[in-house]
């Protein structure tokens, strides 16, 4: 049975069994070393204090997690947060990305937030598309800005609206 939920500390060690083989064996992430079970489980909690983190489940085991946090810490960009999603990769093409960062777009649109951005790691196509299937629109790329697994890396920045536009945020 496949299930989309809201996570909790408790889901610190199964996102990180999905987040740990993007460290060690990709580019996606700039984290060279896999971060230890209690320091996920602060990033969790981290996210759900002011945005949100989401699991997906495949017969009650974590295959995907999408959260939100900051983009920067001063006020102004309050209404703006950072997004990212990461799918187990034996479950990809099960459409759980999409309904991951759907369900989440949708929680951050009823809280107030107005603008999205994702950082992507640059070649990486398939996550380019799902950003631009999802509303995304390329802002910028910074080159060479990251050196992992022997070569320099650029990053992508897409960014995304959220809810309707007018002269100020909802709140």
């Amino acid at each position: 049975m496949r299930a989309i939920r809201r996570a909790t500390v408790a889901d610190a060690a199964g996102c990180l069994d999905v987040y740990a083989p993007y460290v060690r064996e990709t580019t996606t992430t700039f984290e060279t070393e896999v971060p230890p079970v209690d320091e996920f489980a602060a990033r969790i909690d981290r996210a759900l204090a002011g945005y949100d983190w989401l699991v997906a489940e495949l017969d009650g085991r974590i295959v995907g997690y999408a959260y939100a946090g900051p983009v920067k810490d001063r006020a102004a960009y309050r209404w703006s947060c950072e997004v990212s999603v990461y799918v187990d990769p034996g479950a990809h093409g099960l459409g759980l990305g999409r309904s991951l960062y759907r369900e989440l777009f949708a929680r951050l649109e009823a809280a107030g937030f107005r603008r999205l951005l994702a950082i992507v790691t640059l070649p990486n196509e398939p996550s380019v598309a799902l950003h631009l299937a999802m509303g995304f629109r390329e802002a910028g790329r910074l080159e060479r800005i990251g050196f992992k697994h022997g070569r320099w890396l650029d990053v992508g920045w897409l960014q995304a609206d959220l809810g309707p536009e007018s002269g100020a945020p909802p709140h």
